[in-house]
């Protein structure tokens, strides 16, 4: 027993010492063990130190021992096993109590008269910690029953849509306030000269190979028409450059390449190539786009050819 308690107070020292380490010393996210390595050494010198004074005091322990007259050893025999014994009295009361069973000695008192072949019953009464347990739920179903079905309380599923809406109502908030949060639904249109030219080194260098660097199509389809595949308009270019196109046969997704704000240049610049007249312009492919949220007063169509028309569509600002 002395043996189990050194090296539990030798332990707790140890464990003091790097906790105290932890939170006095700043290491960021790593641990006061990887950025000073030292301090192993400073936990060696404190596990010998342990070591040392249990060993010293267990010593002069024995010593003192050794020293006493044998009746005054006796006593002190007797006084280290009652202090034992009551050492955790507490705790076996209490566990006693939890079971309410019958010592062995006393068990003829709740035996049965039931014999089976040398075998007899005890009636034990039920465990206190069991009987109050049900007892508990018993308490807790009336409660439950009172809340839910009888008050029309708000059941988990109704907890669970709730959190899961506030959580939608928050992500919204964020992106609305977010600076520099950019995906299909807040993108917007860019026009500024820095923009447009920053998009367009980006096309150049990534998208020129399929689409032609006036964007006229070439593998890709033709860029400057009014006719879209996947869509035409800001959020919809934008999330074809993002996701990519169709699976299969579309251009693979950019998103893993380009940051947000870099696909939104180039989702812009696309669009300034609007009837632009490349050099050798690809069949237009797809079908005519027309912006539904734009605010149109007046739209003209004229038949180029057989195979294009030209929309020309006009606002007046209030």
């Amino acid at each position: 027993m002395k043996n189990t308690f050194s090296v539990l107070r030798i332990s707790g020292l140890i464990a003091l010492a790097i906790i105290l380490a932890e939170l006095t010393i700043e290491t960021g996210d790593q641990s006061v063990l990887e950025v000073y390595p030292i301090f192993w050494l400073v936990l060696g010198v404190i596990l010998l130190l342990a070591i040392a004074i249990e060993v010293s005091v267990a010593a002069l322990d024995k010593t003192l021992y050794m020293s006493l007259k044998p009746d005054d050893r006796a006593a002190y025999d007797a006084a280290v096993a009652v202090r034992e014994k009551n050492r955790f009295a507490w705790f076996k009361e209490t566990y006693d109590k939890l079971l309410d069973k019958k010592p062995i000695e006393n068990e003829d008192e709740i035996i049965l008269d039931h014999n089976y072949d040398g075998i007899k019953e005890l009636d034990n009464n039920l465990p206190p910690w069991w009987l109050y347990g049900f007892y508990a739920s018993i308490i807790f179903a009336g409660i439950y029953l009172a809340r839910y079905h009888v008050f029309d309380g708000a059941t988990q599923k109704d907890e669970y849509l709730a959190e899961v809406a506030e959580a939608k109502a928050a992500v919204e908030a964020y992106k609305e306030n977010a600076k520099g949060f950019i995906d299909a639904n807040t993108v917007e249109l860019l026009t500024g000269t820095e923009d447009i030219n920053a998009g367009k080194a980006i096309f150049s260098g990534n998208c020129a190979a399929c689409h032609k660097i006036d964007g006229g199509g070439g593998i890709g389809p033709n860029l400057t028409d009014s006719y879209w595949i996947l869509g035409g308009g800001i959020k919809n270019v934008f999330n074809t450059i993002s996701e990519g196109g169709r699976a299969g046969k579309g251009m693979v997704s950019w998103k893993t390449d380009l940051k947000p704000e870099e696909i939104a240049h180039v989702a812009s610049y696309v669009l300034s190539l609007h009837s632009t007249t490349p050099l050798d312009p690809k069949e237009p492919e797809g079908e005519l786009w027309v912006d539904p949220d734009a605010r149109v007063d007046e739209v003209k169509v004229e038949t180029i050819d057989s195979a294009s028309i030209e929309i020309e569509m006009s606002y007046e600002e209030e």
